[in-house]
């Protein structure tokens, strides 16, 4: 039998996919983005037009239950990192964080980590739903980014922009 100290607060996967930073970094830092690769059958959709490019901002996102979230940036460097923490529109963030490190082995291959740390979360309503975000979740997240980001289907691939 499982017990609440036996599941992992703390998940994260890894994973080599076959593209550039910059092309990856697109995929995840522009929200609109995120409900193609979200692996863990959570987003439905995000406004365009909410690029990530500092600490301090916050984008919204539909979850596929129709409630919304706020996204507050909490950790980002172009092309390297990005974390945020979700809170309910006009709330605190709930104590829970998402995180990418991309590190680049040359110039079409980079290692991707994504990290889901529920260490400070404090809504009750939530937990059942963080325990389910397991490694393979977040691994499914990284196989369809790989998918996209490997196919040249990124942002920053077919406008330029990025």
């Amino acid at each position: 039998m499982t017990t609440e100290q036996d599941v992992p607060r703390v998940v994260s996967a890894t994973r080599e996919i076959a593209a550039g930073v910059e092309r990856i970094f697109a995929l995840i830092a522009d929200p609109a983005e995120q409900p193609r690769w979200d692996g863990n059958a959570n987003l439905a959709d995000a406004a365009g037009g909410q690029r990530v490019h500092a600490v301090g901002d916050v984008f919204a996102t539909t979850l596929t239950n129709g409630s919304v979230r706020e996204n507050h940036v909490v950790a980002f460097e172009e092309r390297r990192r990005i974390a945020w923490r979700p809170a309910d529109p006009g709330r605190a963030p709930a104590g829970h964080l998402w995180s990418w490190e991309l590190e680049p082995i040359d110039a079409t291959h980079t290692r991707v980590t994504h990290t889901y740390d529920w260490t400070q979360l404090t809504d009750e309503k939530r937990v059942a739903r963080a325990r389910s975000t397991t490694a393979d979740r977040l691994q499914a997240s990284l196989d369809r980014l790989a998918a996209l980001a490997e196919a040249g289907d990124a942002p920053g691939s077919r406008s330029g922009a990025g």
